[in-house]
């Protein structure tokens, strides 16, 4: 009889999900982290993130509460006090994902665990332990080019840590991670350059809302360099960084952020000496039911590279326990996953995108409405927000639907369910508005 039924590698949020509920169904299983459990989501990723974006809209709020009879005294931003307390709530949050698999009756080693074979594991102790299966969700990892001085720059990872603000930071990538700190750092104060290789941001999001939220951006002070790429980093003796640039002017700077993609963490889990096969960007290849080309090996999550987000590692999680312990077979829907930017101001979306629908569909509607929200009004704030409906004119179905504006993704949630339901045009023009709202933008487009 193997050690355990289930052993996990990786205590993200796609491995403890699934190592709680095979518990839950009777299994042994027992799962290893050599980091933190939690995973990137919780320890350096999208938790601490949207605190720091929490943290960054309270500089126009102050800033706004005057029009609204606030006087509000003049208040300074203090970094090291949010990086704490983010990273206070961080450890607490690790402590309740172990609680929970503690609960739950799953067996935590708190180190590297790597493929032995087909049903074994060995641990960075020296120790092999079977298992009738394994998991990994062993996540992703920020990539980091192979350029000269790369070291002096930091990810995504480093920069919940960093001991000052930059007075002057350069971002690298064109993608939500760069767009999302962009908006952060200079909301807290920093001048910010957005260097991007090529000449679109958010490829793969709806095209009138990067424009809406580039424009912004640039509005605010946020500037961008297209079509540019970097050729040397140096530190200077007197502090910051010189930049040497591909494409535009040289850039100095005090920090320089990489957010350029991520890559699945597969190196030296010994997945060819279990035969276990890769794609072409390196991911663990996985069938419907995230089984590998080796029967008793599976794999969740941002190492296969399906779509890099949490709530669908933990859906991934939670179908492969409820298939493999359970007697309860099901697979992951891909269809209709809303995503998110929390930029400033934040985009969200859920279905096709204007030029994927007509791809698609051929014959297509649309619908929007480009208004300024009534606090911004009052505030004198002159940002706009954008919302669109995009419908398939053969069957009247809304197949797509993005914004970009305050709490857009607080409100798509709502309606990605509509989205997700097939829902027509007519059912949202039925619908009663909810006023004053900006929501209500959602049923009055005609």
């Amino acid at each position: 009889m193997s050690d355990y039924d289930l052993f996990v590698i990786g205590a993200g949020s796609g491995g403890v999900r699934a190592a709680r509920i095979a518990a839950a169904h009777g299994a042994r299983v027992a799962i290893a982290e050599e980091h933190k459990v939690g995973g990137t989501c919780v320890i350096r990723g999208c938790v601490p993130k949207k605190l720091l974006v929490y943290g960054a809209h309270f500089a126009e709020d102050l800033n706004d509460a005057a029009m609204f009879g606030w006087d509000v005294p003049k208040c300074a931003f203090n970094w090291p006090v949010l990086r704490d307390n983010v990273l206070a709530e961080v450890n607490r949050l690790e402590g309740l994902y172990t609680q929970t698999l503690t609960n739950h009756k799953v067996e935590i080693f708190h180190e590297r665990a790597t493929l032995a074979g087909p049903n074994e594991v060995k641990l960075a102790s020296g120790k092999t332990l079977s298992a009738g299966k394994i998991l990994i969700s062993t996540g992703a990892r920020p990539f980091m080019p192979g350029i000269d001085g790369v070291e002096h720059a930091i990810s995504s990872n480093e920069v919940f840590h960093l001991e000052k603000l930059p007075e002057r930071i350069v971002i690298a990538g064109g993608g939500y991670i760069a767009n999302e700190f962009a908006g952060i750092f200079h909301q807290f104060g920093s001048h910010v350059i957005v260097v991007n290789r090529s000449d679109v941001i958010l490829r793969g999001y709806d095209e009138q809302m990067r424009d809406r939220l580039l424009q912004i951006s640039m509005t605010k002070g946020i500037e961008y360099r297209f079509n540019s790429s970097f050729n040397r980093i140096e530190k200077k003796d007197g502090g910051g960084l010189s930049i040497d640039m591909e494409g535009c002017d040289d850039i100095d700077a005090d920090a320089l952020l990489f957010a350029t993609g991520r890559i699945p963490n597969v190196e030296g889990l010994g997945l060819e000496e279990a035969g276990v096969a890769l794609g072409e960007r390196g991911q663990i290849k996985v069938d419907d039911n995230s089984r590998t080309n080796v029967p008793s090996i599976f794999a969740v999550g941002d190492v296969t590279d399906r779509i890099q987000l949490t709530p669908v590692a933990i859906r991934e999680g939670h179908a492969f326990a409820d298939t493999q312990f359970g007697q309860k077979p099901w697979t992951v829907d891909y269809d209709c996953v809303p995503h998110a930017v929390f930029s400033h101001p934040p985009i969200a979306g859920v279905g096709m995108t204007e030029s994927e629908a007509r791809n698609r569909l051929g014959q297509v509607r649309t619908f929007t409405s480009d208004f300024r929200p009534m606090k911004n009004v009052l505030a004198g704030r002159n940002e706009r927000s954008l919302y669109k409906l995009i419908v398939d004119a053969a069957t009247d179905r809304v197949v797509g639907i993005h914004m970009i504006g305050p709490d857009a993704p607080e409100i798509l949630q709502a309606a990605a369910v509509a989205v997700k339901a097939g829902l027509k045009k007519a059912d949202f023009d039925a619908t009663v508005a909810l006023h004053p709202t900006m929501s209500e933008e959602l049923v009055l487009m005609r």
